[in-house]
């Protein structure tokens, strides 16, 4: 689901920590050496993202947070904050070409430039796939 989180809206807040889990503690955050990724450059976009993307003249870049059900992916449009929250259950996280991630929910996705040389998305990328990993049951006992 893409929303608008310029504002301080609870209600906002509310359906995003519904729908990925509430924020990590400090404490969380530094055991697990980071939640946050640096900045991502957009290589493409789905169409609802897109139109949000061309209406200036700015780089096209997001980055990722990670929570405890889920992923938030932020990036700016005008002077407006978005985020695409994509729980783990609907998450789909592609390595296309050489250099470069697809981010998938449903009918939205994000393409993001990894070149070899750049380690850090590497390892973030990994840390997102075995943080899903870990929140997928495995077994219908599980659910």
């Amino acid at each position: 689901m893409l929303l608008n989180v310029s504002y301080n809206n609870k209600k906002i807040k509310n359906t995003i920590d519904e729908e990925v889990g509430k924020p990590f503690s400090w404490k969380e955050r530094i055991q697990s050496g980071g939640i946050g990724s640096s900045k991502l450059i957009i290589t493409e976009a789905s169409i609802q993202i897109h139109n949000l993307l061309i209406l200036d003249n700015n780089r096209n870049i997001c980055n990722i947070e990670m929570r405890p059900k889920g992923i938030l992916v932020g990036f700016r449009s005008l002077l407006e904050s978005y985020v695409l929250v994509i729980p783990y259950y609907k998450l789909s996280l592609y390595k296309g070409k050489a250099e470069e991630y697809s981010i998938y929910r449903d009918n939205y996705f994000i393409k993001i430039e990894a070149k070899t040389k750049d380690k850090a998305t590497h390892q973030f990328m990994n840390k997102v796939m075995k943080a899903k990993a870990k929140a997928t049951p495995t077994r219908l006992e599980d659910l």
